[in-house]
């Protein structure tokens, strides 16, 4: 049974049609316009009805960036799109107007972290914890078997656990957040500043941005890190500790088998992953009368959102019926 796919992120909308084995048989993308909520309806329908001219399907899972409902069919709050209170799968049911096609809603991480389960680096397992390292932090966790959304629809919000009191303002309001330190904008931060404060030994980064410092992006850290530059091989093993020591404490609480590192830096490979597990085994607690859960990296790249959506939206029909 086919059923359709949405990822919308910040500056396209990826659509796909994803067959029962996790499979995308065809993909489209459309260009998002965060600040016109509308237009981001508009283009989830276009991009579907595309897709009906050639595949037969009855569901549509929806991946968002901000917080769900719990009935799975808003979108209370996005940081980054004019979503507040917006229906999301009602608006998308009318434009598409069939009476045989279901809108489902799901937080953006929950998605991938799912599609990660059910059909990517976690397929093994059965208690997992994604984590997805990109402008933010973004997370699912899945105990025995099922994703947690807790009683209100705001579980695995990670990003925004209070690692350093008094630290780096966040966007949600408060300072010190787990992703002010752990992600793809925290990388970026601390190249551009170790740029400005140490430019000779900054200086393989600074060529990489064209002279310019403040033009340093993530993948230009681990370019100069993989061609052995010690800066670019500093900065990532700092953002390893930070993920490794943050999964430590989750440890504490949740008992996961494994977790799984996906997002934009996670091309860096062994670069990020090895200090990470490093410092997840320092600072796990009762190390040596315990498992130590592996650290691996995302095996579905940016289709995981698609397919975690539509598989989500398949399921929730089936455990309906």
């Amino acid at each position: 049974m086919h059923a359709i796919g949405v990822d919308i992120g910040g500056t396209k909308i990826a659509v796909g049609v994803v067959d029962a084995d996790g499979a995308i048989v065809e993909k489209v993308r459309r260009k998002t316009q965060p600040e016109h909520a509308a237009s981001i309806d508009e283009a989830i329908a276009d991009a579907v009805a595309e897709l009906a001219q050639r595949h037969e399907f009855h569901h549509i899972g929806v991946a968002a960036a901000g917080f769900v409902s719990s009935d799975r069919r808003r979108v209370l709050f996005a940081p980054n799109i004019a979503w507040r209170e917006y229906d999301l799968a009602a608006k998308v049911e009318a434009l598409i107007d069939r009476d045989d096609v279901e809108v489902v809603v799901e937080n953006d991480a929950n998605a991938a972290g799912w599609g990660e389960f059910r059909f990517g680096a976690g397929r093994e397992v059965r208690d997992m914890v994604m984590l997805t390292i990109g402008t933010g932090l973004g997370a699912a966790i899945i105990s025995e078997g099922q994703l947690v959304r807790g009683a209100y629809g705001f579980a695995a919000e990670l990003g925004h656990v209070r690692v350093k009191p008094g630290g780096h303002p966040c966007g949600c309001g408060h300072r010190g957040c787990w992703e002010q330190y752990a992600s793809g904008s925290a990388l970026v931060r601390e190249a551009r500043r170790a740029a400005a404060e140490r430019p000779v030994r900054a200086a393989g980064l600074i060529a990489r941005a064209g002279g310019d410092p403040a033009a340093i992006v993530g993948p230009h850290v681990t370019d100069a890190a993989e061609d052995g530059d010690e800066l670019g091989i500093e900065l990532l093993a700092e953002l390893g500790e930070w993920i490794g020591a943050g999964s430590a404490s989750l440890a504490a609480v949740l008992d996961p088998e494994s977790f799984v590192v996906g997002g934009g830096v996670i091309g860096a490979g062994e670069l990020l992953l090895g200090p990470a597990r490093e410092a997840y085994r320092e600072n796990l607690p009762a190390l040596g009368h315990r498992p130590v859960a592996p650290i691996v990296a995302a095996a579905m790249g940016n289709d995981a959102g698609i397919v975690g959506a539509a598989a989500l939206a398949r399921e929730a029909s089936l455990s309906q019926a």
